[in-house]
């Protein structure tokens, strides 16, 4: 029976855990709590690997990124950027009209206020920019930790080609680590759902509900609101026959794959359908399923904000808008690792001072909705690194 289990895909296998962890809650109410031992390894596990995994990818990302020659893809990457962190500002929006809570266990202790004013948000973001890169990694500070791996990132493209495939290799071993962590899911997912059910009741169902419909219904909005809106504005033209193609030819298929990286010969074939200039679709679009993640952008603010709705942190729209540009930062990391938005929320929970104990929580419950969120995080992702990329490539003709 654990062999045939273990034959079923990730997705199948944590909605086996959701179901059983519901039917332990519900039925065996007494059990559950001895349960919160599988939970509590699973976040535990998270937050050991999360600060190496983001220090080693996005340091070897930096070191082994090319821009190429083509004239078109400097524009296109303005347009990734603009698209991720419209992406994060309607997270922001969506957040603030449908506010969610979650399900956290917050030490009574924890005393948590709003960063002030933009000038002291300012100042904590600079000064966790420059810590001790070994104490960052080591008190999880996700902030320094991504200053340094920027930073040496930079410094490391200038290195010699075995240096780079050094670091690519230490990316590649990295990310089998994190891939293992991520196949004990549905164990971990099981005692969280189970302890929370427990202890929360079904009511648990109506928040999360509210939760993916924020979700899902901000990366519809960027998808059919925001990404037609700068289509049409690069090519003059009515963005919806190309926006809508893409959507169905390469959206639908980033869906069921889950994987930006794994859908880039799907675009690749579209664009060249499209009549996008080769050069320019061979550069652009594998750039796009590394650093374009507007789906991450949504996820990691909404998840955020929820969290600091959840503390009772009162936070202004200035605030809101400093996160907005930490989640487009922050989702450009989020490639090639499972569930990697969700690994970078504690970036984002860092601007307000959340311990990485409780972001590793919202991990967690980021894990459990992630069959629907994971899946129309990468259509949105996938579809718009085709769709940007014909778009540049019709408008500068």
């Amino acid at each position: 029976m654990f062999s045939a289990l273990m034959r079923l895909s990730l997705v199948s296998r944590i909605i086996i855990a959701i179901i059983l962890g519901i039917g332990v809650a519900v039925l065996c109410p007494n059990v559950a709590p001895y349960l919160s031992l599988l939970g509590d390894l699973f976040i535990k596990a998270l937050k050991s690997v999360a600060p190496i995994l983001v220090f080693v990818l996005v340091l070897s990302s930096i070191a082994n990124f090319k821009v190429g020659h083509s004239a078109k893809i400097k524009p296109i990457m303005l347009m990734y950027a603009v698209g991720m962190f419209l992406a994060a500002l309607s997270a922001v929006v969506s957040s603030m009209l449908f506010p969610s809570t979650l399900f956290l266990d917050v030490p009574a202790q924890t005393d948590l206020q709003a960063p002030g004013s933009l000038v002291q948000i300012l100042k904590n973001l600079l000064l966790s920019f420059v810590a001790n890169p070994v104490v960052a990694i080591s008190e999880a500070n996700f902030i320094g930790i991504l200053a340094w791996a920027v930073a040496l990132g930079a410094a490391f493209r200038h290195s010699s080609d075995s240096t780079k495939a050094f670091l690519t290799d230490a990316a590649t071993a990295v990310n089998q680590v994190i891939r293992l962590v991520i196949n004990f899911a549905p164990v971990g997912i099981f005692g969280l759902v189970a302890v929370t059910f427990a202890e929360a009741g079904l009511s648990t169902f109506e928040s999360y509900a509210q939760l993916l419909a924020v979700l899902i219904g901000t990366m519809f909005f960027v998808a059919l609101v925001v990404n037609p809106i700068m289509v049409a504005f690069v090519t003059r033209a009515n963005p919806y026959p190309l926006v809508l193609q893409c959507l169905r030819e390469s959206g639908i298929t980033a869906f069921f794959t889950r994987s930006s990286a794994a859908n880039i010969p799907v675009n690749l074939d579209l664009a060249k359908r499209l009549g996008v200039n080769e050069s320019t679709a061979s550069v652009a679009i594998p750039l796009g399923a590394t650093i374009n993640m507007a789906g991450a952008s949504v996820t990691i603010t909404v998840l955020t904000l929820a969290t600091v709705n959840t503390l009772g942190i009162s936070v202004d729209f200035t605030t809101m808008l400093v996160l907005s540009v930490l989640a487009t930062i922050s989702a450009c990391g989020a490639s090639g690792v499972a569930g990697g938005s969700l690994l970078l929320i504690p970036v984002a929970c860092g601007l307000f001072g959340i311990s990485s104990d409780i972001a590793m929580q919202v991990v967690a419950i980021g894990m459990v909705i992630s069959v629907l969120q994971d899946s129309t995080e990468t259509a949105l992702n996938s579809s718009t690194d085709v769709l940007f990329t014909a778009a540049v490539d019709r408008g500068l003709d």
